[in-house]
């Protein structure tokens, strides 16, 4: 399985789509941590606020209507998700996206440590947020599309309620650059799991996408990383036409890049 994945990668044939599990080993701030700083600007105890349960995007939608404005958060997200020069460059998984060549990188996070990884390598990018930065964009190089924002535009962050159902409406040009990216390619996803809404409707409209074209059996193979077995997961993924790539490593502290090790010995021995 990974040798296919991997000639697929070598032929550029692959889109590494990119979820918070991938800075996991950067002990970035979670969504719980994010949720706790909202609290406490807000006045109120993050345990108060924070019950079992609680909705995350209805609490960062209060946020936005007491607050007005995204402006001082935004600020503190980008400095809380900012890491050290020295860090970055021992990132091992970092790293590796640059040495495997995607052609295209779709991430969901907000942090501008993908691009950096690429700068502090010299290698060249695209980075892609808004319309304008579609039609500039350098076919040769890396395409690197901030799915859900980026910290230097405040107002394409993916952050509240309301910014999911509109993001979730998938009729932005993102979405039509997207779909035209993984025409023909398969897609990598790493650091998701299945209580990701966002990635299952976008993994079911893409399947009804396919149905409908009475190709769907033409539907090029895409992977999905899991760093433990999990039936449920591995069934409803398989559902939704991606092939779960289950580690089976022994235990260590980065799974994800243990796996993109494993791709690269295969790519640049040219099985």
């Amino acid at each position: 399985m990974l040798e296919d994945l991997a000639r697929q990668i070598r032929d550029r044939k692959v889109v590494l789509f990119a979820g918070a599990g991938l800075s996991a080993q950067l002990d970035l701030p979670t969504w719980s941590g994010l949720m706790a700083h909202m609290a406490r600007e807000l006045g109120y105890d993050p345990d108060v606020l924070i019950r079992p349960g609680a909705d995350y995007l209805q609490i960062a939608e209060y946020y936005r209507l007491e607050k007005g404005r995204l402006g001082p958060l935004r600020s503190w997200m980008d400095r809380s998700w900012h890491v050290e020069d020295d860090r970055l460059r021992s990132s091992r998984v970092h790293n590796q996206i640059v040495d495997l060549d995607f052609p295209f990188i779709y991430t969901t996070n907000y942090d501008r440590n993908i691009e950096r990884a690429f700068d502090l390598r010299g290698k060249k990018y695209s980075k892609i947020v808004a319309m304008l930065d579609v039609a500039e964009a350098q076919a040769e190089l890396p395409h690197i599309v901030k799915f859900h924002g980026d910290f230097d535009d405040d107002e394409s962050l993916v952050l509240t309620e309301s910014d999911y159902f509109e993001r979730l409406d998938f009729d932005t040009l993102l979405d039509v650059k997207f779909h035209a990216d993984v025409l023909g390619r398969s897609i990598l996803f790493v650091g998701y799991s299945i209580s990701d809404l966002n990635l299952r409707l976008l993994l079911f409209r893409l399947q009804r996408l396919w149905k409908r074209s009475g190709q769907a059996e033409r539907r090029p193979k895409s992977y999905i990383f899991l760093m433990r077995p999990d039936p449920v997961q591995e069934s409803v993924f398989a559902s939704r036409g991606l092939t779960p790539l289950i580690y089976d490593g022994e235990a260590t502290s980065d799974p994800l890049a243990d796996l993109f090790d494993q791709l690269l010995q295969i790519v640049r021995n040219k099985v």
